[in-house]
């Protein structure tokens, strides 16, 4: 009897067990890494439809944020950062806050809809950033461009959303080469990295954004098919993303699938396995 007492009910245990490893999984995410999958290709090829990785949220510190999103459609679920720390946002400030570099591959909230976002931060804080005929300029000077070949994929449907990637070389016939011009960009601070074209479009015009203090301008590597900075969010776009909506950096992919899930072990990207993200 006395040896029953001491080991308890073990349904209770069970349920003690299960809300401690919650817990657990809870602050790890809250505070150090928060796992990311990538639904799009705006990123490609820097990221693929399908990558999974931890975006470090030590890089930039923590705000209202940092707190984790509870987003399931299928059963009406839908709790966003804002729903956990609403009370830590409005202020756009940072505990232990750390500036992002211009180049990093940065998670944030979208400013309106909460959800989040990928995309390489191109413009700081004061910035005036521009595109012209494709090519990036910021605060009045060009983001070189050298041509780097041909990115190219299979022309069929990708991912759990099944999207269809467009090409350059015109409507490609399922199972066909999907190619896109490869480009490498030259930032103002020396970093490099892998952009995309696909073709001529509104997008490779625009404006002159003025970054505001405390806003970034954003952008995907995949110019022609992203969603981001250059359309206000008032215009379904991204806008520029306040200091306080940055998660983290995205600094390694850690797994990737190509298939519609990642437990169809045969579509596993084996050299992309604990690949750097630049």
């Amino acid at each position: 009897m006395a040896d029953a007492e001491k080991k308890g009910n073990p349904v209770i245990e069970t349920i003690k067990t299960v809300v401690y490893a919650l817990l657990i999984a809870g602050v790890f995410r809250t505070i150090f890494f928060q796992p990311f999958w990538i639904p799009s290709g705006s990123m490609k090829n820097t990221l693929l439809i399908g990558d999974f990785l931890f975006v470090n949220k030590m890089a930039y510190g923590y705000s209202y944020a940092s707190c984790p999103s509870v987003i399931i459609p299928r059963f009406g679920i839908n709790l966003d950062a804002k729903s956990f720390c609403g009370f830590a946002d409005g202020d756009n400030t940072r505990l232990f806050g750390g500036e992002p570099e211009r180049g990093d591959v940065v998670v944030f909230r979208h400013p309106v809809s909460g959800r989040d976002f990928v995309k390489r931060l191109i413009g700081m804080p004061g910035d005036k950033v521009q595109v012209k005929g494709g090519v990036v300029f910021i605060n009045g000077e060009a983001a070189p461009q050298e041509p780097a070949g041909i990115f190219e994929e299979v022309a069929a449907a990708q991912g759990p959303h099944r999207l269809r990637p467009r090409c350059a070389n015109g409507p490609v016939g399922e199972g066909g080469t999907c190619n896109k011009e490869l480009f490498t960009e030259t930032l103002p601070n020396g970093v490099t990295h892998s952009i995309l074209n696909i073709g001529t479009q509104r997008s490779d015009d625009t404006p002159v954004y003025t970054v505001p203090e405390g806003n970034y301008f954003f952008m995907g590597d995949n110019r022609d098919n992203s969603s981001d900075s250059r359309v206000p969010n008032a215009a379904g776009g991204v806008g520029f993303v306040p200091y306080e909506n940055l998660i983290g950096r995205a600094d390694r992919v850690m797994f990737s699938s190509a298939g519609r899930s990642m437990l169809f072990f045969w579509t596993w990207r084996s050299d992309r396995f604990f690949k750097a993200v630049n």
